[in-house]
């Protein structure tokens, strides 16, 4: 079946040169043959063999697929595993597998064309931590069968506290003692010991069991309880004002760490008045929560229709303590805190030496003074020691005549938070002490005598005509006074000018020297003596024109009309919102009278009153506390909305919203779940639904999409739904098929068409079954009727199942017949319902006393039903 053509060469070959033979194979039968060709070369010869093969199928498949270690999220994962065919023909491969590990393996079968590759997709479900090593058997043809190992390692998501530098596990953070107003700040490492990226969230738990708020714990456990007052006040104070975590949130690379910085700055609670808690000593104790943000710290569990709450499930979280105490600057003066320097002159300086003792047995106190006019403190500034003392000099300085009352301020100097980097601690005051210093400095007496003069004017006069004294004893001459009272006589007022009293503004002789333009040039001025009109000199240059006196009235006359009709229009808009506000049913417009208090409400009552709550602030840098997050749940859960919404954002406000990247503080907010669905048993071809829940407690619109590619939930609607503020509303999600056997896939959303969450849907596919409330009735007679009366019972059947069945009662009819009989004989049973069948017994002269029956479910099970009749012989 060979054939050779060539052409012998008759002379030799030269070098370079070659002779090219044709071999030509002709199989006749599906056999394997060989041969050879000789090829003499001179005096040797070479022998090449020549096979004939049958075309066949050469397939190779991998031995092992490896997942490595991924994280228990309830996500279907899948990989592939390539089958490849290296010879000339087709080859069939088939795969079985008998384990309950894998979900799904597609194909099973197949056949793979000559030098190609076919890809064979296996899924595994994360759902609980485990060790997957399971084997697959490969059938190949030609190759016989092959083993697959299939193994993966699922490992919880694990978030570690770590400490700084040293790494070691922290479950507690202790501050130590801390004064009021201070801060002080603490780091530790957030470690995402997993294989994957990890969104982390802080919330600091306010309602947690053994926290405390301001307590001194080292009092009695009777003291404690009996200081009500400041539970009740604690209760209504915002946690997250004593915590401060920088970052909040983030994300964790996998196996990645994230420097995170706490800072403890306690908050002084006021007792009820009459308690003097000056040097009480507070202490705390809260617990930080660190969650992963996403599906597992989120689980909306199963909910009834009727359900009113809501029970979250928290696998995954990372419980941290923190504790620290609160301590007020305990600091005392002697003397103090009033203080009186002695009377002196200019130029003596009194001092007052006081001592500072710092009270305090934790901390020491670092003070610094305020400079402040006339008094001096040294040293200015310096640091106490706990339980230890201090001496200050004050002086006394003053640089005029007076006395002085004024408030020295103490600042005591601390670490607190740079507003522009809150990671880094800043030397600040967060404390003042006030002293009062109180100084009189005196002016040395001098006699001064006064000199009659009787002239017309004072050597020395003022603008009132008065004598001024020269008390600094540069003049040794007395002071000369006039002794007329010129401006009460008239004697040399003429005769004309003795009734001008309506314009007697009298013009002094000195007055002219400072100048020669009238105060007024409107008023008349007089001598003061005469009392004749003085001339007044009006410089044109530089008075105004009576047109020009005339425009600046009017100017003054349009702006002082222009602001009160600016007052006039802000009273009435006043006004008008005052009646807005109480023109209502309920309000009257009666202010509340002055000196009462309006009753205090803590976060705890929310739940029980549904007065309104305050929102989550904005502040990226103020933490989640567990309080708000129930309160607004709560508040959302009453706005349910069931249809209506929006399947795309159509508003300007919701398009705005819904384009909006959250951060993993608000998707912590926004509860979507449950996160794995069980349907539990459902029968083939029927149809169910369960809720999705989607509750949004933020205070924009968010967009939900679902992506469905499952054709068992091809039914469910809506897939797409904007969710407006603060608002719960559900999806139904249907599940149908006709495919017995166990059902796990999972199925994809997005938040705002950017955040990625899944849901695993989980499923028991079983047909349709009935059951039976017993397998055995005894039917006994009834006291007082005859022996011949028919004897009675009952049997529920009962339906599991969420399908209508179709049942019958078939009678196992033996060689001595029935006397049994059931109705109804046949019907149906509604799911989740159940009926009651009668077995009657028909006594005769040859009835069995016994007998049985078979209940037959269309499509489904049968079940055996024996029955009994208890015949009494008298």
């Amino acid at each position: 079946q060979f054939k050779l053509i060539v052409k012998n060469p008759e002379k030799p070959v030269a070098s370079g040169l070659q002779v090219t033979a044709f071999v030509e194979y002709y199989p006749e039968s599906e056999e394997d043959l060989e041969d050879r060709l000789l090829l003499l070369i001179e005096d040797d010869i070479v022998d090449i063999p020549v096979l004939g093969l049958i075309p066949c199928c050469y397939l190779e498949i991998e031995s092992e697929i490896n997942f490595g270690a991924v994280i228990a999220n309830s996500k279907i994962i899948s990989k592939e595993i390539s089958i490849f065919n290296h010879g000339s023909s087709s080859g069939t491969f088939k795969i079985s597998y008998d384990g309950i590990v894998l979900l799904n393996i597609e194909p099973m079968s197949g056949v793979v064309e000559p030098n190609s590759v076919n890809m064979v997709k296996v899924d595994i479900c994360t759902d609980v931590p485990r060790i997957i090593k399971e084997v697959i058997k490969v059938e190949l043809e030609g190759h016989g069968c092959t083993e697959v190992w299939i193994k993966a390692v699922v490992i919880e998501q694990v978030l570690k506290v770590l400490g700084v530098p040293c790494g070691n596990i922290l479950e507690c953070i202790n501050f130590g003692p801390v004064y009021f107003g201070s801060s002080k700040t603490e780091q530790i490492s957030l470690y995402n010991e997993s294989p994957e990226s990890m969104d982390w969230v802080a919330v600091l738990e306010d309602n947690a069991i053994g926290g405390e708020m301001g307590t001194d714990l080292q009092r009695s456990t009777d003291a404690a309880l009996q200081d009500l007052s400041l539970k009740s006040r604690t209760r209504d104070v915002d946690v997250s004002t004593l915590i401060l975590c920088i970052p909040n949130q983030g994300t964790l690379l996998p196996y990645g760490k994230s420097l995170v910085t706490l800072c403890f700055s306690p908050k002084k609670f006021k007792r009820d008045f009459g308690v003097n808690d000056s040097s009480q000593k507070q202490d705390y104790v809260l617990f930080l929560r660190f969650e992963a943000v996403g599906n597992k710290d989120g689980y909306l569990q199963a909910l009834s229709d009727d359900a009113t709450a809501i029970t979250m499930n928290h696998p995954h979280h990372l419980e941290l303590a923190l504790t620290g105490s609160g301590l007020p600057v305990m600091l005392t003066f002697n003397p103090g805190p009033v203080i009186t320097f002695t009377d002196c002159f200019l130029g003596e300086q009194p001092q007052v030496l006081c001592t500072l003792k710092n009270e305090s047995e934790y901390l020491p106190v670092t003070f610094s003074f305020r400079k402040i006019a006339h008094f001096n403190v040294s040293p200015e500034k310096g640091k106490i020691k706990k339980k230890s003392a201090k001496d200050v000099m004050f002086s006394f300085t003053p640089h005029q005549l007076g006395i002085f009352k004024v408030k020295q301020v103490m600042d005591i100097i601390g670490t607190g938070l740079d507003k522009n980097n809150l990671q880094v601690l800043k030397t600040k005051s967060f404390h003042q002490i006030y002293l009062s210093f109180i100084g009189m400095c005196k002016s040395q007496r001098k006699n001064i005598l006064f000199k009659i003069n009787p002239g017309i004017t004072p050597m020395i006069s003022n603008a009132t005509g008065q004598f001024v004294a020269d008390g600094t004893g540069q003049c040794t001459d007395t002071a000369p006074v006039a002794m007329l009272k010129s401006t009460q006589t008239q004697i040399h007022t003429h005769c004309m000018n003795r009734n001008c009293k309506g314009d007697a503004l009298i013009a002094f002789p000195n007055d002219r020297a400072a100048s020669i333009r009238p105060s007024e040039w409107n008023k008349k001025y007089r001598t003061i003596f005469t009392k004749t009109e003085r001339y007044n000199y009006i410089d044109p240059e530089f008075s105004y024109t009576d047109c020009e006196r005339l425009s600046k009235e009017a100017h003054k006359e349009y702006y002082a009309d222009f602001i009160s009709s600016l007052r006039q229009h802000r009273l009435q808009k006043d006004a008008a919102r005052q009646f807005d506000i109480y023109n209502n049913s309920v309000s009257i417009g009666l202010k509340p009278a002055e000196g009462l208090m309006s009753p205090r409400i803590s976060i705890t009552d929310f739940h029980k009153e549904k007065l309104p709550f305050k929102m989550l602030p904005s502040d990226e840098n103020c933490l989640l506390t567990r309080g708000k997050l129930t309160a607004i749940d709560s508040e959302s859960l009453v706005k349910e909305i069931c249809s209506g919404l929006s399947a795309m954002p159509s508003s300007t406000q919701e398009k705005k919203d819904c384009s909006l990247t959250l951060t993993s503080k608000q998707l912590h907010q926004i509860l979507i779940g449950p996160s794995s669905m069980d349907f539990g048993d459902v029968c083939v071809c029927s149809t169910t639904a369960r809720k999705l829940h989607i509750i949004n407690n933020l205070l924009v619109h968010i967009w939900i999409q679902i992506e469905i590619e499952i054709d068992e939930l091809h039914q469910t609607s809506p897939l797409s739904q904007v969710v407006p503020p603060l608002t719960k509303t559900h999806i139904p999600i249907v599940f149908e098929t006709n495919t017995l056997g166990v059902f796990k896939r999972s199925f994809t959303y997005t938040i705002n068409n950017q955040h990625l969450g899944h849901v695993l849907v989980v499923a028991k596919v079983v047909s349709v079954e009935l059951g039976l409330s017993a397998r055995e009735v005894i039917l006994n007679p009834i006291p007082g009727y005859l022996a011949e009366t028919e004897f009675r019972t009952t049997v529920r059947v009962y339906n599991p199942r969420n399908l209508p069945a179709e049942f019958t009662w078939k009678p196992v009819i033996t060689d001595r017949g029935t006397a049994f009989s059931i109705q109804p004989a046949k019907g149906f049973v509604e799911a989740y319902r159940d009926l009651e069948c009668e077995v009657v017994w028909h006594p005769g002269f040859n009835s069995p006393e016994a007998g049985e029956f078979n209940l037959c479910v269309r499509k489904g099970n049968t079940i055996k039903l024996k029955c009994f009749a208890k015949v009494l012989i008298h």
